[in-house]
């Protein structure tokens, strides 16, 4: 069955899909592109859907207007926090939590295109992505300290020291000040900084669309599962990952284009 993109019509961002990339373009520019509720649920149930879309082979997150994302809506989210119970309050950030565990679980690599403001929830979702490019001038900001709240939101504390280290990460979550384009490069939260942030970002998401979709998606897995393990149980979670990939079609077919010396076609089955 073909993919339909006419099957992911979002109310809260907006939505394209060209050659195996969808493009997830957060456009509430007017504010920086902030997060609602709605949302935020929004989001998670779009990345727990395209597990079951292989003809989706690559994401990229962007926002419109100038800006990535400006974090949870003031008046829309952090006002009616103030007037929940405890109940209400953990409801809310499981949900959180529950996007980043869908962005880590589907099998497409994403690509965030960050650029302008970069804050809160906001540098959550580029730090949740797979690969991040930013643009000249971009300002990243775990901010949660700067409205009285710990910077263990959404999964901060366990992946960004694996990102850019433990003290680095420490001082960007204790201060909530913003990182720099430059510093976020030179400490590897971004991959690179881009004069056209969108127009690389979807080069790269397309350039991995091409690639062996099932092989990237064990790549993508095999990266998570492996924080908690020790150097032996990778070594063998690798050794049965690589075996299962050796048995795809896309294996076979890289072979025979090497050796008819072309350019491989990748289908991944």
């Amino acid at each position: 069955m073909s993919f339909d993109p006419a099957a992911f019509p979002p109310a809260h961002f907006r939505w394209d899909f060209a050659g195996g990339v969808a493009t997830i373009t957060l456009d509430r520019r007017e504010k920086k592109n902030p997060l609602t509720f709605d949302s935020y649920a929004e989001l998670r149930d779009t990345f727990r859907a395209l597990v079951v879309e292989p003809e989706v082979r690559a994401v990229v997150l962007a926002g419109a207007g100038g800006n990535f994302c400006s974090g949870g809506d003031v008046h829309e989210i952090i006002g009616p926090l103030t007037r929940m119970d405890m109940p209400g309050l953990l409801a809310f950030t499981r949900m959180t939590g529950d996007l980043v565990r869908a962005m880590r679980a589907c099998p497409q690599p994403i690509v965030a295109a960050v650029n302008g403001v970069c804050a809160g929830a906001g540098a959550i979702l580029a730090m949740a992505s797979d690969i991040r490019l930013t643009a000249p001038g971009s300002k990243t900001a775990f901010l949660f300290s700067r409205v009285g709240l710990a910077g263990a939101d959404m999964g901060a504390c366990a992946i960004l020291p694996r990102i850019v280290g433990h003290g680095r990460a420490a001082e960007l979550l204790y201060t909530g000040r913003a990182m720099s384009a430059e510093e976020g490069e030179r400490w590897g939260f971004y991959s690179r900084i881009a004069e056209d942030v969108h127009g690389e970002a979807a080069a790269a998401a397309r350039a991995i669309a091409s690639g062996p979709a099932f092989a990237h998606a064990m790549t993508k897995r095999q990266l998570d599962m492996e924080w908690a393990v020790g150097i032996d149980t990778a070594l063998e979670m690798e050794a049965q990952a690589q075996a299962i990939c050796m048995q795809t079609r896309d294996f076979t077919r890289a072979y025979e284009a090497f050796a008819a010396k072309r350019t491989p076609e990748f289908r991944g089955d």
